[in-house]
This record gives C-alpha cells, sequence and structure tokens, in this order.
C-alpha cells in the first residue's frame, strides 16, 4: 500500500537480461541483491513499487513475450498486487501510462533502479526529471554491459559507462545520484 509520494521504479530486471550472452560480465554483479534491499526498503517505508519490464514483440528474441523472458526475475519477490508495466520503448514513460498512474498517487519523488544503467534506468531517469518529478537515481542497483570496439567507435567498460552516466545525471541535473547503503540506511552488498 502506498502512504507516501514516493515509487521506486524497478526497470528491466528481467529473465530476458539473464539470457543474454554478456551477463555473466555484467558490470556490478551485486546488482539483484542490491535491487532487493531496495524493493524490501521501499514496502516498509509505504512506498509504491512499479515492477516496469521491456519487450519487443515479434522479434524472436528474449525480449519477445512469446518467448517467456520477459518476467522479473523471480529472486526479486515481485508481488502481484503492485503496479506493473511492459513497455515497449528505451524511456518506461513514452510507451505505458506510468506518469498517469504516478499522478494518481500523488506520487513526486522516484527512486531508480534495474537494468541498463544507461539505457533504460537514465532514458527514464531524464524523462522523469523533464516531467517535474524529484529523482534518486541508485547507480550500484542498476548494471549494464561493455560496448565492443566496433568501426571507429571504441569499446568502453561496464564500469566506465556506470560511472559516466552517474556524472552525467548529477551534474546536469536531471538526479540525484546515490547508492543503496544511502537509501536504505542498511549494508549492501558490495
Amino acid at each position: 500500500m502506498t502512504t507516501s509520494s514516493t515509487a521506486l521504479l524497478v526497470i528491466d530486471a528481467q529473465e530476458s537480461f539473464r539470457r543474454r550472452d554478456d551477463w555473466s560480465t555484467t558490470a556490478n554483479p551485486a546488482v539483484l541483491d542490491n535491487i532487493a534491499l531496495l524493493v524490501d526498503h521501499a514496502r516498509a517505508s509505504g512506498d509504491m513499487v512499479v515492477w516496469i519490464t521491456h519487450a519487443d514483440p515479434g522479434s524472436g528474441g528474449v525480449f519477445d513475450p512469446q518467448n517467456g523472458q520477459v518476467r522479473v526475475m523471480a529472486e526479486l519477490g515481485q508481488d502481484d498486487a503492485e503496479t506493473a508495466l511492459t513497455k515497449t520503448t528505451i524511456n518506461a514513460f513514452a510507451s505505458t501510462d506510468l506518469h498517469e498512474r504516478l499522478e494518481s498517487q500523488g506520487i513526486r519523488r522516484l527512486v531508480v533502479c534495474g537494468i541498463r544503467t544507461e539505457q533504460c534506468c537514465e532514458t527514464t531517469t531524464r524523462a522523469a526529471a523533464d516531467l517535474g518529478y524529484e529523482v534518486e537515481f541508485i547507480t550500484d542497483a542498476t548494471t549494464t554491459s561493455d560496448i565492443a570496439a566496433s568501426g571507429a567507435l571504441a569499446a568502453v567498460s561496464g564500469a566506465d559507462i556506470m560511472r559516466r552516466t552517474e556524472s552525467v545525471l548529477a551534474a546536469r541535473g536531471f538526479a540525484t545520484v546515490t547508492t543503496t547503503r544511502e537509501r536504505v540506511g542498511a549494508a549492501t552488498v558490495v
């Protein structure tokens, strides 16, 4: 039950990513443990918890709902009574009614975590800031993978992508960047 004006957005923490070849080399192996801590904290605080998954219908890949991987990772303990949305865009607001749902609950502050730091998490954070939400971006509760060199493009490590995202979101005023430990006030997995 939501008793605060804060919502935790758990973005794309779904089986689809575990089925990708790059999951074994994720930049932040503690991501799921930290997301679970945030979910427990949100529930204890009376915050709204929103589970967002990504689907690419008809693609035949791991994000195609027909293949059964577009579901929250079981160890995160999704509660069926909590809001669950499936998006088809990188920004969670663009292809869902997320904004309307948050507004109807009086939500003004968002806590963002999930999978891919620089992709769906960062893009949703930027859109949320544009919509007037106060956003807290929990970097150690996100993860990404390396980008391989290709043509004229340089390789970028997942760790560097995560640091860049932190810097851009904080320095450009899109979000307050913090850690799971700072958010929940308890020990986290590092």
